[in-house]
C-alpha cells in the first residue's frame, strides 16, 4: 500500500514538474523569438531613475555608464537618500560633467513610510519624462543599448509595464555560482509567466513603466507599511497579460554586485521573501505548484530508491532513476538555452545539484521570509 502510494504521488508530482518545465519555462527557452522592432522609431523622452543610499562608490561607476547611453533624449535622476559619504559632493562633480544628471536630496523619510518608496516617489515626481526606466546603484548596464531596448515595449507599443532581466558579476566560489543560478531561475519564472500573459513581478535593477499610470494609482498607495516591494509588489498589484512585455535580450540587461558572505545573502533574499506574502493570492498559487510538487519529487524518488534498494529491485530502481535523470536533463536544457537568451551565455551551472539544494533554500528560507515581520531597505 505504501509502494502504491508511493508511485501514485512520485508520477504526479512528475506530471505536474514536467508540464512547468518544458510548457511553462520552456517558452523562453524553446520558442520564444524577439519580436522584431516597428520601422518607424519613437524616440519619447525618458528619464532614468536611481535612488541612492550612501553608494558614492557605486555612482562613480554607475554615472558614466548612464549618461552615456546610445539614447537622444532620456535624463538621470539621482535620488540622494539620507547619504553621509560624500554622495552629494560627487553629485555635484558630476553634474558640471554630464548635463542629462539631475538630482534630489532627502533629508529625512516621514514615520512611517518606507524609505526606498519614499525616494523613488519623490524622484518619479520631478521627472521631466513620462517613461521611467529604473536600475539600483549597484548595477550597471551591459551595453549602451539598454535605454533603447527596455524602453521599446511602452515608447513604441503602448505598455505600461517592461520587465528586464538583471544578472549578477560572476566571481569564484561556491556562493556566486548559487546566486547566479538562484537569479536566472527567478527570471525564469516570472519572464515566463509573463510571456503566458500571466506576469507577477518584475525587478527594480531593470523596470520600465510610465510616470503617468503611478500617478494615476497614487503612487504605492496599499504598499506604504511594507517594508520592501517597490517593484515586485507594484508589478504584482498593476501587470496583466495586456499591459506588460518583458524584454530578452542580453543588450538589454543590467549587472549587479552580488553579495560576498552567506549572512549578507541570506538577509537580501529573506526581504524578497517577504514580499512574497503579499502577493495575489492566485500568483502565489503559481509558484507554490511548482514548489509543492518538486518538493513531492524528490521525496517520493528518493524513498522509492531507498526501497528498491533495500528489496534488491534493482529493474524498477533503474526505472525510477531513469526518470530522475531525463527531468534533470530537460532542466538543464531550459536553463542553458535560457541562459543563451538572456545573457548570451551558455555555460552550465551545476543545475541538477542546485535544483535539489534549492529545496532547502525555499522551504526554509522562504518560510523565515514568509514569517519575518519587519525588514529593512537601508
Amino acid at each position: 500500500m505504501v509502494f502504491d502510494i508511493l508511485w501514485i504521488t512520485f508520477l504526479t508530482a512528475l506530471i505536474v514538474q514536467l508540464f512547468y518545465i518544458v510548457v511553462l519555462f520552456g517558452r523562453i527557452s524553446f520558442f520564444y523569438k524577439n519580436p522584431k522592432s516597428p520601422s518607424l522609431l519613437n524616440y519619447e523622452g525618458v528619464t532614468v531613475i536611481v535612488a541612492a543610499h550612501n553608494e558614492k562608490g557605486n555612482l562613480k561607476k554607475l554615472i558614466p555608464a548612464l549618461c552615456n547611453q546610445d539614447y537622444p533624449n532620456y535624463e538621470v535622476m539621482i535620488v540622494n537618500d539620507r547619504s553621509h559619504d560624500g554622495t552629494r559632493f560627487l553629485l555635484e562633480e558630476m553634474m558640471t560633467i554630464y548635463p542629462k544628471l539631475r538630482t534630489v536630496t532627502i533629508q529625512y523619510t516621514p514615520e512611517h513610510v518606507t524609505s526606498k518608496k519614499y525616494a523613488l516617489t519623490l524622484g518619479i515626481k520631478v521627472a521631466k519624462n513620462d517613461v521611467l526606466l529604473l536600475t539600483d546603484a549597484d548595477c550597471i548596464p551591459k551595453t549602451d543599448k539598454w535605454i533603447r531596448l527596455m524602453t521599446a515595449p511602452v515608447r513604441e507599443t503602448n505598455k505600461t509595464f517592461s520587465l528586464g532581466y538583471s544578472q549578477y558579476n560572476s566571481n569564484d566560489g561556491f556562493l556566486n555560482s548559487w546566486i547566479q543560478f538562484e537569479t536566472l531561475w527567478t527570471a525564469l519564472q516570472y519572464i515566463s509567466f509573463a510571456l503566458w500573459k500571466a506576469p507577477f513581478m518584475g525587478v527594480g535593477r531593470n523596470l520600465c513603466y510610465r510616470r503617468s499610470f503611478f500617478m494615476e494609482k497614487k503612487a504605492f498607495k496599499g504598499l506604504w507599511h511594507i517594508n520592501c516591494g517597490d517593484d515586485d509588489l507594484f508589478v504584482n498589484m498593476y501587470a496583466d497579460g495586456n499591459n506588460t512585455a518583458v524584454v530578452v535580450d542580453p543588450d538589454s540587461i543590467t549587472l549587479s554586485t552580488p553579495k560576498t558572505t552567506w549572512k549578507d545573502y541570506f538577509t537580501q533574499k529573506k526581504r524578497h521573501f517577504h514580499a512574497g506574502k503579499y502577493y495575489k493570492a492566485g500568483d502565489k498559487q503559481k509558484i507554490g505548484i511548482y514548489s509543492f510538487t518538486h518538493l513531492l519529487f524528490w521525496l517520493t524518488g528518493i524513498s522509492l530508491l531507498t526501497l528498491m534498494g533495500i528489496e534488491q529491485n534493482w529493474e524498477q530502481f533503474v526505472i525510477i532513476l531513469g526518470i530522475i535523470i531525463v527531468r534533470s536533463i530537460l532542466l538543464t536544457s531550459v536553463f542553458t538555452s535560457a541562459r543563451k537568451k538572456l545573457e548570451g551565455e551558455t555555460k552550465v551551472f551545476w543545475t541538477g545539484f542546485f535544483d535539489v539544494m534549492y529545496l532547502g533554500y525555499f522551504w526554509i528560507l522562504g518560510t523565515l521570509g514568509y514569517q519575518s515581520k519587519k525588514v529593512r531597505w537601508k
